[in-house]
């Protein structure tokens, strides 16, 4: 028989404790789990897993992405050979830089590998 819990009062929605939360994702994530038949026994939405995924993997600091733009320009900058055209600063305080006589295809590499 499938259980119904009944909300009474001014809350209508169910408060999820981070150690809840945490139990839930863990078996969401585990191999071969199926976050369907996951979300189905913790009796909750799928998108509410994805949700909870998404917020997990968002950078906390109000970081984010900038957008990137690659100019396919024959003529290198006049400056020196070992000054970065791009310089991406990882969290760990870690710095990559590229320089502007980089070939795209490594570039293209390099940003998608940092991905």
């Amino acid at each position: 028989m499938a259980q119904m819990t009944v909300i009474t009062g001014p809350q209508r929605r169910r408060r999820w404790s981070f150690e809840e939360r945490r139990q839930i994702l863990a078996a969401a994530t585990a191999p071969g789990a199926v976050v369907t038949e996951v979300a189905r026994q913790a009796d909750i939405c799928t998108s509410l897993i994805y949700k909870w995924l998404r917020e997990e993997r968002e950078p906390q600091g109000g970081a984010g992405f900038a957008p990137a733009i690659l100019v396919d320009d024959a003529t290198p900058p006049a400056s020196a050979p070992e000054a970065a055209a791009i310089v991406v600063e990882l969290a760990g305080g870690a710095r990559v830089r590229i320089g502007a006589a980089a070939p795209a295809a490594l570039v293209t590499a390099t940003l998608r590998a940092l991905r």
